[in-house]
């Protein structure tokens, strides 16, 4: 396959990269420097993602000529799991069905998280119901679920790379937000986080997760960090 006719939509490029930063910075909007940073970082792996799915497929490039690794340059390459252990086109679909839907699933996890801590904001209380009752932080577990989809729909060395980077980042600025949460709500939150974990479900509590993270709110408000405003 003639690599140019697989590679260098920069248009659709950019517009993916649009799309994405919208819904980044619509649900998680950074109020200070510390969570623009994190944010950057998302934006970084957006950017990244995408610059290869449509520009330049920089991964198959190192990989098949650096590195000696017989992967064609075609845009169907980019399903690099399947490329890499030869599991076909099949593989490949398969692949791409179950990074999509982690995608989709984590962004639904983004926007319900959203909704419940900015009725929660409106109405001066801590945001421990639905979402909230089973993780303490729906929004970042969002977004690690829709990186990791995309990990394993079209993987990248910069997105692999960035990928536990962003991890550390979140997890530093939930601590963050949990000690100025004490400090405000006592020994309320700190029964509530003895009894609900920080990012992901306990044994048992997978499909509750999963049933409040299909849920619709009516109004969800205009958009702002809700995440810091809990604290």
């Amino acid at each position: 396959m003639d690599p140019a006719s697989s590679t260098g939509f920069w248009e659709l490029t950019i517009i993916m990269v649009v799309i994405a930063s919208w819904l980044l910075y619509r649900y998680v909007a950074p109020k200070g420097w510390r969570e623009w940073s994190r944010a950057g970082l998302v934006q970084a792996f957006i950017i990244a993602l995408y610059a290869e799915m449509y520009g330049f497929p920089l991964t198959i490039y190192v990989l098949s000529g650096f590195l000696g690794f017989d992967i064609s340059w075609g845009h169907e390459s980019g399903h690099l799991w399947a490329a890499l252990f030869g599991w076909g086109d099949l593989g490949a679909m398969v692949e791409m069905v179950v990074g999509y839907a982690l995608v989709f699933f984590g962004i639904s996890v983004l926007i319900e998280g959203w909704r419940e801590v900015y009725h929660a904001s409106r109405e001066g209380r801590l945001a421990t119901d639905r979402l909230y009752g089973v993780v303490r932080h729906p929004q970042y577990t969002g977004i690690f679920l829709a990186v990791f989809g995309q990990l394993i729909h079209w993987p990248t060395i910069p997105t692999l790379v960035l990928f536990p980077v962003i991890v550390w980042a979140y997890y530093r600025l939930a601590k963050r937000e949990e000690a100025q949460m004490i400090e405000r709500f006592g020994d309320a939150y700190l029964a509530y986080c003895r009894h609900v974990p920080m990012f992901f479900p306990r044994r048992g509590e997978w499909r509750k997760f999963l049933d409040e993270a299909r849920s619709t709110a009516k109004e969800p408000g205009p958009a702002r960090n809700p995440e810091t405003e809990k604290s």
